[in-house]
């Protein structure tokens, strides 16, 4: 009898260890701090729109209560208060929504401010795939959103199945993509350019020059590709640069503008990545293989 009560005391406070246990969150970010909460957030800022997206792409839209200007998408989050940029967050706004978490950019500005206010925060900045695969777990986890990996399975098969579509001549082209002003490019361990090599072309921006490098004008000249990728914000003045009238892709008209929403796409390394794969793949097709 003794022994059987031991047992079903042992048992109890198992039990009552694992409530407690699954009452708290702990997740550790992206600058290897530990985050603790004592339950999962409801209400939640988010300074960066592939997390934003993310948020939502679970399910779990009516948590946010805030975000930064940037953030667009889906249409829901465009009702929200929004709370400067990752340059610029607006402190006291953010405060004053009184937020379980705010997640945010680990190069964003505000982190250790919003952290002496008592603000629990998120830092977490995928530059990569496995990065936005990893943070995409880590949201799943902090929102108890069981499975969230299926977001990715169903990224990874997409693009897949874009790069399937395309014909063998596109494994030829050496392709420039400037992602911002200032000759900012996507290199070849960034999201952009792991996406372009999935789809078969070749990068021109050596992979020693980091995910995603500031170029020399004279680099692409001296690089001459057959395509060129932009978005519509960036593309002005783009022949006046030294040299670049003779770039075959200029010279040629391989370039592709993107419009402000399809480059929003593109350069966030979120949920609509398979849609990113099929706006780039269109590029290949209609302008670099004709």
């Amino acid at each position: 009898m003794k022994n059987a009560a031991a047992r079903w005391l042992w048992i109890g406070l198992l039990a009552c260890t694992g409530t407690l246990h699954a009452a708290g969150v702990q997740i550790t970010d992206d600058r290897g701090v530990t985050v603790t909460l004592a339950q999962s957030p409801q209400r939640i800022v988010s300074l960066l729109p592939s997390l934003t997206e993310t948020v939502c792409e679970l399910g779990q839209c009516e948590r946010l209560v805030g975000v930064d200007r940037y953030s667009n998408h889906p249409a829901f989050v465009r009702t929200l208060p929004q709370t400067g940029g990752g340059i610029d967050p607006n402190i006291e706004a953010i405060v004053a929504l009184k937020p379980d978490v705010v997640l945010m950019a680990t190069s964003s500005r505000g982190v250790a401010r919003l952290e002496s206010l008592g603000v629990k925060v998120l830092a977490m900045e995928p530059r990569s795939s496995a990065d936005a695969q990893r943070v995409m777990g880590k949201l799943g986890q902090l929102l108890e959103v069981p499975d969230a990996q299926r977001i990715w399975r169903a990224i990874d098969a997409g693009v897949s199945a874009v790069a399937q579509s395309l014909p063998p001549g596109a494994r030829s082209l050496r392709v420039y993509y400037e992602v911002s002003a200032g000759g900012y490019a996507a290199g070849t361990g960034s999201f952009i350019g792991e996406m372009m090599a999935r789809l078969g072309v070749k990068n021109i921006v050596a992979p020693a020059l980091g995910p995603f490098p500031r170029i020399n004008p004279e680099y692409v000249v001296r690089a001459n590709p057959d395509l060129i990728m932009v978005g519509s914000r960036n593309v002005q003045g783009l022949e006046l640069r030294p040299g670049w009238r003779g770039i075959r892709a200029l010279r040629e008209k391989r370039l592709c503008v993107f419009t402000a929403d399809e480059s929003d796409v593109l350069v966030r390394p979120g949920p609509r990545m398979a849609e990113a794969a099929r706006i780039m793949a269109r590029c290949i097709t209609e302008k670099g293989l004709r």
